[in-house]
């Protein structure tokens, strides 16, 4: 009796189960992971991994040693290792595994719940007497909104797949930013000492000068503190480098004798073209990710919004069958009684119409409507000032390199020339140097934020966010060796 009974039961609850399937394959360690990496990989052209064993990890960290054993890291290196190292990325990988667990559990929900019970008396002078009790539960309201639910689960893990590869994007992009920003702070505390050895050389005559009595004490006090501002100058600046560098070390997700690495000592030069995006505008809108989960939010809210048209009414369905079997021992004799039965549990809110919250789905669905057309008309306006960001920057970093540089370096021949016919002073020759150093340093400035702004075309178009390389110029700092990077 108990078999036909669950075969009963199985005729009610399977099909229905059955008719809600998808092929998604919520139950695998990495569902969904596939789509968000390859959406990453698009836009940054490297790779990411989802760890989530000792052995994953292990192939992780000996990639990671031999990409780090390099003796210069250069930007694609470094953002590689950020991808693939970066322990925060790793955590926003895991909330994609949660929302594919949210929809494994949606397609579990509608499976009946069994439970078997036996009781038994034996008394002395009394014969022996047990009952077996089974019961098969399935919640219907879970059936009939199966549908509608694995549907909005489903557009939650798509959101959830864009969101990772949003966040790699974002770490990528963030790399690359810190990579270049302290390859330019190297760079110019390189300029900057420089600098420093034409103000000491500078103080120095003025010194001698001085004791022999052909400078004024003002114009040695002023050759002496250009020189001892010049070296808080630099000190400030080589503080700033450092911290660059630890932003990066941050981001790559290094630690230990890992941060032992070298960079380059220069930014690479202006490329000779630029990359064309005149249809930068609809190029982004038709790849910004977080325009698609905006889409998707939309999306979801709409499906939520006509969940609640289906149970406004009613809160929470069950069906319940019950199966009891007694057993009882009479004169050697077994006597059976079998009872059976069925409920349904239910509970109506006798004063809530539903109307309330359809009216609250009707309010969340314009809110999703409007916030998706306010992204939508934001990124074409990020669109347009990245590329306008990049164009101009090209154009002001090549005046610096075609222009002001070599009028400085024709200035300082020039000087030399006449210091040498005895025309020119040491203090003018000393002079024009430090001011080509500080032309220097502008045209590295003006460099770095080109290439800021380069790195910046593919979170503008891709999404991930899209930084701001600022137009003041920030002087960073550190010793430059002879040979190598820092």
């Amino acid at each position: 009796m108990i078999a036909r009974h669950i075969k009963l039961a199985s005729a009610i609850v399977f099909p229905l189960a059955a008719a809600g399937c998808v092929a998604t394959d919520y139950a695998a360690r990495d569902a969904g992971f596939m789509n968000a990496s390859l959406k990453s990989s698009e836009a940054t052209g490297k790779q990411t991994v989802w760890v989530q064993d000792r052995q994953q990890a292990q192939a992780v960290r000996d990639r990671v040693k031999t990409l780090m054993a390099r003796k210069t890291i250069d930007v694609e290196t470094a953002v590689q290792v950020a991808l693939l190292n970066n322990k925060g990325l790793q955590a926003s990988y895991a909330d994609l595994g949660d929302r594919a667990a949210d929809a494994w559990q949606t397609q579990l929900s509608v499976l009946p719940r069994f439970s078997v019970g036996l009781t038994g008396i034996a008394t002395p002078g009394l014969e022996a007497y047990r009952v077996l009790e089974g019961a098969i539960a399935a919640n219907i309201l879970a059936l009939a909104t199966y549908d509608k639910n694995i549907k909005l689960a489903d557009t939650r893990l798509r959101q959830a797949q864009l969101d990772a590869a949003i966040a790699t994007v974002s770490l990528a992009a963030e790399t690359r930013r810190a990579w270049i920003n302290t390859v330019a702070a190297w760079e110019n505390v390189a300029y900057l000492n420089q600098a420093k050895v034409a103000a000491d050389a500078a103080s120095e005559l003025a010194k001698k000068i001085g004791e022999a009595g052909s400078m004024a004490k003002g114009d040695q006090a002023r050759e002496h503190v250009f020189y001892a501002e010049l070296t808080g100058e630099t000190a400030k600046a080589r503080l700033a480098a450092k911290l660059a560098k630890e932003e990066l070390i941050r981001l790559m997700g290094l630690s230990g004798s890992e941060v032992e690495f070298q960079i380059p000592n220069r930014l690479p030069p202006l490329p000779k073209a630029l990359i064309g995006r005149n249809d930068i505008e609809a190029e982004s809108i038709h790849k910004r990710m977080d325009l698609q989960v905006a889409r998707l939010e939309l999306q979801a809210t709409a499906q939520s919004y006509k969940l609640e048209d289906v149970t406004r009414i009613v809160t929470d369905i069950e069906l319940v069958g019950t199966y009891e079997k007694e057993r009882e021992r009479e004169d050697g004799k077994i006597l059976s009684d079998v009872s059976k039965t069925a409920s349904l549990e239910f509970t109506i809110p006798i004063f809530d119409s539903g109307q309330a919250r359809l009216r609250k789905g009707e309010l969340a669905y314009m809110r999703a409507a409007n916030q998706l057309a306010e992204l939508a008309v934001n990124v074409r306006s990020q669109a347009r000032s990245a590329y306008l960001a990049y164009k101009s920057n090209y154009d002001i970093a090549r005046h610096y390199r075609n222009n002001v540089l070599p009028l400085r370096n024709a200035i300082e021949e020039q000087s030399l020339l006449t210091y040498n016919g005895m025309i020119t002073s040491t203090f003018e020759l000393i002079a024009d140097a430090r001011e080509k150093i500080d032309s220097t340093i502008l045209a590295v400035n003006a460099k770095r934020d080109f290439w800021l702004a380069e790195a910046n075309l593919a979170p503008v178009i891709y999404g991930g966010g899209t930084g701001s390389a600022s137009a003041e110029t920030k002087v960073a700092s550190a010793e430059q060796t002879a040979s190598g990077g820092h």
